[in-house]
């Protein structure tokens, strides 16, 4: 039997034609030289690992393990993909554990999850992180915020980012009466507030086991803080968590970060939201989330993260302490965001610049393309198309200018600009239309 073969990509998997990708590489271009200009420095994990170290308590833990790609190989050992890159990065330190401290690096690369589909959310996707160990200051997490709206500012996205602190949070549970062992599945809960509404999140929180007295003291206290400014609102559950020594750890944290925050003039649009967790359980102190300000379709964080001081020390079983925090920048969501605003901000994204259209003149062409090469000038020769399909095919490719060579300017030494856009042209020699196309094409 003739069974005929599926070619569409598999649910939550895209292909990239080049009108995509190459407005993809302009983006992750544009972020890798934020987190250089950062001082980051770049690795490569192995998109394969054991399953034992994906599926560790300390990497991911159970919130990842049912959106997790398992799988066996020849030998037998169960294996899992990469589903997202810090668990990668603390094995990498738990390998290396005298690299010089502190660690900065960058990572980009693709992640798999098993998880639901929606707008600028995937199977396989791409992530940009940046991570620093062995700092616990708090004017490292505000640097990644400062790096973090410098990061939109040069994509053309207008941003704010929401902050909390998972002990200034655990803290406010415990005066709630919220049992420790329930401190994560309630903080999970809770993260679903923006999201699903006040109902839906006591609901979930009465299933689970939490008292009803609790939760209610819980909502009490954050509809009493909600209209109040960030300083105020910490101020106020500072108020009431001054007996429990893990929730104003977590206030003294938020209160040193805003005041970095603010000597990095970012203060404005960073909002202390103190129902926001953050899906992972391996973090310990300050977390956040990358929001576009005005949109229709893009509902996802941008970007997200927070500090994850333990997850190395337990991944070595080590005394010694692995501060750590960073932040990672959703490629795929980032994509979707700039196509929602039109990608009018792009229009350098242009590959080739030039096409080269040869009249019997082809190894003329090829020299004068070699020539553009030399000089950073992107180009493309039309090689087998006349005159007229090759000036069609510029066109609808976006093609900027447009370099003819036939028989007459070859005898001048001569070659025909054409702007696409003016229709203008004009005879040039080749190094006049290099010094021209150097001028144009950078301004």
């Amino acid at each position: 039997m003739n069974s005929k073969i599926t070619l569409a990509p598999v649910k939550g998997t895209k292909d990239y034609l080049p009108d995509e990708q190459v407005i993809r590489e302009w983006i992750t271009d544009n972020i890798k030289e934020i987190f250089k200009l950062y001082g980051y420095r770049p690795i490569e994990t192995a998109i394969l690992d054991y399953w034992e170290v994906g599926a560790s308590k300390y990497a991911g833990g159970d919130e990842i393990l049912n959106e997790t790609y398992k799988l066996r190989d020849r030998g037998g050992r169960d294996l899992i993909l990469r589903y997202e890159l810090t668990f990668k990065l603390a094995k990498l330190i738990g390998m290396y554990p005298n690299l010089r401290m502190p660690f900065k690096r960058y990572e980009i690369g693709k992640v798999f999850r098993d998880g639901p589909v929606k707008t600028g959310r995937f199977r396989e996707f791409t992530q940009c992180d940046v991570d620093v160990i062995g700092s616990d200051s708090m004017a490292v997490d505000a640097e990644l915020m400062k790096m973090a709206f410098d990061v939109f500012k040069k994509l053309g996205l207008d941003v704010y980012i929401q902050i909390n602190n998972k002990k200034l949070q655990f803290g406010l549970f415990m005066e709630c009466g919220i049992d420790k062992h329930m401190l994560v599945p309630a903080a999970l809960s809770l993260d679903k507030l923006v999201k699903f509404g006040k109902e839906t999140v006591i609901e979930e929180m009465k299933d689970k086991g939490i008292n009803e007295e609790s939760i209610n003291k819980l909502f009490n206290i954050l509809e009493k803080v909600e209209s109040l400014p960030n300083e105020d609102r910490i101020d106020k559950i500072g108020d009431y968590v001054k007996n429990n020594s893990l929730g104003m750890q977590g206030v003294n944290e938020v209160k040193d970060f805003l005041k970095f925050c603010k000597a990095y003039g970012i203060k404005e649009d960073v909002v202390f939201l103190p129902s926001l967790a953050r899906g992972l359980g391996y973090y310990t102190g300050m977390v956040w989330e990358v929001y576009l300000k005005e949109t229709d379709n893009v509902k996802s964080s941008l970007a997200a993260g927070g500090r994850w001081d333990d997850m190395i020390k337990n991944f070595l079983n080590s005394e010694r302490n692995f501060p750590a925090t960073g932040i990672t920048f959703g490629l795929d969501v980032i994509y979707e965001a700039i196509k929602e605003k039109g990608l009018e901000h792009i229009k350098q994204v242009k590959n080739p610049q030039v096409y080269i259209i040869p009249i019997e003149t082809l190894a003329k062409c090829l020299e004068t393309a070699s020539a553009l090469r030399n000089e950073r000038i992107s180009c493309d020769v039309a090689f087998d198309k006349k005159l007229s399909k090759a000036l069609d095919y510029a066109n609808k490719e976006h093609i900027p200018y447009v370099l003819i060579i036939g028989i007459e300017e070859m005898e001048k030494n001569k070659v025909k600009l054409k702007d696409m856009d003016s229709g203008k042209e004009e005879l040039m020699s080749v190094d006049t239309v290099i010094e021209y196309l150097t001028k144009k094409l950078k301004s």
